[in-house]
């Protein structure tokens, strides 16, 4: 028996959604693209230089699928406090952040017993690793998206 050095006990629920974060709900939110989610943490990419530290105690805002019988599911969304427990470095610009929950999720988002891959390809969710390149693009398109909304607008009246 090999030991692959695998410590989850809970299957995870890979897809690439929004999450939200901050120390607390009252500071500026700093978006997060999630990687993957079990019902006790989650996994998410952020930029490096709004990354935060290991250790931190953050809340996160979050939507998770959950799947119902057939081809259906719910989309469920979640606010959670927890903690940073590991921080990896994806590429000099961006991080992949593990935070554990302060409380469970409700259900076990990895282990529904719906038919995942229709799911899949029914919400464009990837099962697969998740390139650095692709997170930089859609971080990137997000600051983009940012940036235009904080412009003034010229009034022509």
């Amino acid at each position: 028996m090999t030991d692959s050095g695998e410590r989850r006990i809970e299957k995870r629920l890979s897809y690439s959604w929004p999450v939200w974060f901050a120390e607390n709900f009252n500071d500026i939110l700093t978006q997060g693209q999630m990687i993957d989610v079990s019902s006790r943490g989650a996994a998410f990419s952020c930029y490096a230089d709004k990354c935060p530290w290991q250790g931190q105690h953050i809340t996160a805002r979050f939507s998770v699928p959950h799947y119902e019988s057939g081809e259906s599911f719910d989309l469920e969304n979640f606010v959670r406090d927890g903690y940073i427990c590991r921080i990896d470095e994806i590429s000099p610009y961006v991080r992949r952040v593990a935070i554990q929950f302060a409380e469970p999720l409700p259900f076990k988002p990895g282990e529904d017993t719906a038919d995942v891959d229709t799911c899949d390809e029914t919400m464009g969710m990837e099962t697969t690793e998740i390139e650095a390149t692709e997170i930089d693009v859609a971080l990137e398109q997000t600051s983009d998206v940012k940036e235009i909304a904080e412009e003034p607008v010229a009034s022509g009246l």
